[in-house]
């Protein structure tokens, strides 16, 4: 590890360290003390092991047993969730504090009260279990999202494509082989055409997509013609990329790398790697212009890109649908917010002159298994084409 990486770690422990003191005093001034059998030792030692969960989980998820690791993930991945969201709650009852000081606008008979600081406890202890249920729930329960087309262009018999469309998956400790079952089991319902992953397949490591076999499920998928993926910027994290393509590829998943593939000779499915994996493969992705140079553009164009970002390229080379992840559209209020202002198009449907874009929010979860002002979904896209 060099001295910046370092330096860099060190930074990270102080400003984590400093935030989960700040909310294990605050538990403690406002719950801990008021608890007879809880001693404080024991409550500074499980605020720690909660703390530090999810990075053990990272960095020994080669040594832990499988069910220790699972448990520390899904802790530490609810701990984040807790901490966004405290983060916000916390100082916000602390300013007011301070202001009622000086402006009291408090009514004195409330602030006086005994019983105050007990009665915001239980209301923001209330607020947050409502918060982790729904979000649990939200980020569990994947919707059907649909969208109706027209494409201009005429593609031989074929007069319309069913696209059931799922990205951001982040298969592993959290969204796990049963979730996969259940989002497999929801697509063939859909009698999909053709089923496009728009990346993010795996959420960082692919030992428990291999591990959980994972591929056998995938295996499952039914369409007309065939599951098509792009590579997101976790599945090239913390596993190589070509030993993912690999794994995915025998799972009949056709990762579509930076080229276009004729399907039906009706339409085209392109795919891009995400440019994030530029740093990890040292290999510069490909222009979208020298991608589509020798394709016969009078047959429509289906783009796959993980990221929704410079939405111009598409339109310039005449790109009829693009899809796209990745934003998870903030995936927890308020940082959808934040997405908006990021991204041109952070959710939903788009269209620029004759190209159409769709931005999915994605149907598993980074980080904390949960959602609030997003759903997990999966998109269902019916496609007509010109007689």
């Amino acid at each position: 590890m060099n001295k910046l990486m370092l330096l860099i770690a060190i930074l990270f422990l102080l400003f984590y360290g400093g935030i989960n003191y700040y909310i294990g005093l605050r538990g403690w001034q406002s719950i801990g003390i008021h608890i007879p059998f809880l001693n404080n030792k024991v409550y500074w030692l499980l605020i720690i092991l909660v703390a530090i969960a999810y990075i053990i989980s990272m960095l020994l998820s080669s040594y832990i047993p499988s069910m220790v690791l699972n448990t520390l993930n899904i802790i530490g991945s609810y701990w984040m969730g807790m901490i966004f969201y405290l983060l916000l709650i916390l100082p916000t009852i602390d300013l007011l504090k301070i202001l009622n000081e000086k402006f009291s606008f408090i009514p004195r008979s409330l602030s006086d009260n005994s019983n105050y600081p007990s009665i915001i406890s239980i209301v923001v202890v209330t607020l947050l279990i409502g918060v982790m249920v729904y979000g649990t729930w939200s980020g569990r329960s994947a919707k059907v999202t649909k969208y109706d087309l027209k494409i201009n262009k005429t593609t031989g018999n074929l007069k319309t494509l069913k696209v059931v469309m799922v990205s951001d998956i982040h298969l592993g400790s959290v969204v796990n082989n049963q979730r996969l079952t259940e989002m497999v089991n929801q697509i063939n319902n859909l009698n999909p055409d053709i089923v496009l992953i728009p990346g993010d397949i795996i959420d960082s490591s692919l030992e428990p997509f291999v591990k959980e076999k994972m591929s056998d499920n995938f295996k499952r998928l039914k369409s007309v013609y065939g599951v098509y993926a792009c590579l997101g910027n976790h599945d090239g994290m913390r596993s190589k990329v070509e030993d993912g393509v690999k794994v995915f590829n025998a799972a009949g998943i056709n990762i579509v790398r930076d080229k276009a593939i004729l399907i039906n000779n009706s339409f085209y499915v392109i795919g891009r790697d995400d440019i994030s994996l530029e740093s990890s493969t040292n290999v510069k992705r490909k222009e979208l212009s020298y991608i589509t140079k020798d394709l016969d553009k009078s047959k429509p164009l289906l783009l796959m890109d993980h990221q929704p970002i410079k939405l111009g390229d598409a339109e310039m080379q005449g790109i009829n649908l693009q899809v796209s992840g990745h934003t998870h559209r903030g995936q927890l209020f308020p940082a959808n917010i934040v997405t908006s202002l990021i991204f041109e198009l952070d959710y939903g449907y788009l269209e620029k002159n004759n190209s159409k874009y769709i931005v999915s929010s994605g149907y598993g979860t980074w980080g904390p298994p949960i959602r609030l002002g997003s759903r997990s979904e999966i998109v269902e896209i019916n496609i007509k084409f010109k007689k």
